[in-house]
């Protein structure tokens, strides 16, 4: 009951933050120069972002872990599959997470989904995806097979920090390509 409960605060919160930020971040990146200042206050804005989806990740996939393990649902056969086998369930959020965040990128700054500049936003964001698809794909797998330690979580927000910090430097490096 308490996960449930956490898990639809963070959901609600998400929903807050992913306003601010897809509505603020996009001025903030194209408006402003890469000063000391503004590159800890855009890595901040990342990285709180990134903390919540992970964890909001991870409380679903925990809170879903929960109610199969304790036989919620009436044994059927579709209930345990994704606790069954997490490797592969995990690689096919995984990618679509990355797909679906890569289009909002876009549109993030375009204004909408530009095919015509899809190519160099996927070459640009590769590095960043490779660094974050990892670090969800850990996540799932590890808590779909009931594994996760206060280790690994800290070894998992590790690494959507650097990702934070790739994803400021690349942000800003487009840009400035882009208006040139």
């Amino acid at each position: 009951m308490l996960l449930g409960l956490a898990f639809l605060v963070f959901l609600i919160l998400s929903y807050v933050v992913n306003m601010i930020f897809f509505n603020t971040l996009g001025d903030i990146f194209r408006n402003q120069f890469l000063t000391i200042d503004m590159f800890f206050i855009q890595v901040g804005i990342l990285l709180i972002h990134n903390v919540l989806v992970i964890s909001l990740i991870l409380l679903g996939m925990t809170f879903y872990v929960n109610l199969v393990v304790f036989n919620f649902f009436k044994e059927g056969k579709y209930e345990r599959v994704v606790v069954e086998h997490p490797r592969t369930f995990a690689i096919v959020f995984t990618i679509m997470i990355l797909f679906l965040s890569i289009l909002r990128g876009s549109s993030l700054l375009y204004g909408g989904i530009s095919v015509e500049a899809l190519p160099l936003i996927l070459l640009v964001s590769a590095p960043i995806g490779i660094i974050e698809g990892y670090g969800i794909y850990l996540t799932i797998k590890k808590t779909l097979s009931r594994v996760m330690s206060t280790k690994d979580l800290a070894y998992i927000y590790g690494i959507f920090f650097i990702a934070a910090i790739m994803e400021v430097v690349f942000i800003n490096l487009l840009i400035w390509t882009v208006t040139g």
